[in-house]
């Protein structure tokens, strides 16, 4: 579980930076940031604040922060799609996820 990558995938979704979350979830900057840069796991506590503030269900930060090695699907990438599409849900206002066009032959 990459919770760092969750909190900044989530966060730029939400448009917030590191500060505007930590006022928003009444935790220290400094721990939102060893928490993106891996340095810190979340204890529930943080994330249920964090999610709270994010206004997101802490299962889908979770989802949001799941690796391939993490699940036994067949195409890793699908993961990741999923999530971005399941974040797009929650926040509206986000620019839609990027889709990876067929390429055609020259």
């Amino acid at each position: 579980m990459n919770y760092g990558k969750a909190l900044r995938v989530a966060r730029a979704v939400a448009g917030l930076q590191q500060k505007d979350l930590a006022e928003l979830s009444g935790i220290d900057s400094s721990h939102v940031c060893l928490i993106e840069l891996g340095k810190r796991n979340p204890s529930v506590e943080v994330l249920d604040k964090i999610c709270k503030a994010l206004k997101m269900p802490k299962h889908l930060l979770m989802l949001l922060g799941t690796e391939a090695e993490d699940l036994n699907i067949s195409d890793p990438k699908e993961l990741h799609r999923a999530a971005e599409s399941l974040a797009f849900l929650l926040f509206r206002n986000a620019p839609k996820p990027r889709r990876q066009s067929a390429r055609r032959p020259s």
